[in-house]
């Protein structure tokens, strides 16, 4: 398992990221250290990349919002979102840069 994936007891996994904001489009980018690093075309001006965060996961996951949520990070670039799918189907969707 990826070193920005960790599983958790309820058969979800929490996502270790590093965010780029203000980029020219939101992608998957690849590893920074332990996180996974993603530039996100959305300001980080009033909690904005926040959401751009949470839909562009979604999107990609094929998940709804709300299987997704900010644990921590909400003022920093370093993020960990917790995510209600299985590690494997995640890391299979994300991994591929």
């Amino acid at each position: 398992m990826a070193d920005w994936l960790q599983a958790e007891k309820d058969g979800g996994c929490t996502l270790t990221l590093h965010i780029q904001p203000g980029a020219k489009k939101s992608e998957v980018v690849g590893v920074h250290g332990d996180a996974l690093k993603i530039r996100l075309a959305a300001p980080p001006v009033d909690g904005r990349a926040n959401a751009a965060l949470i839909e562009y996961l979604a999107d990609r996951l094929g998940l709804p919002r709300s299987a997704l949520e900010l644990k921590s990070g909400q003022s920093s670039r370093r993020k960990r979102v917790a995510v209600s799918a299985a590690p494997a189907d995640v890391e299979q969707r994300l991994g591929t840069v």
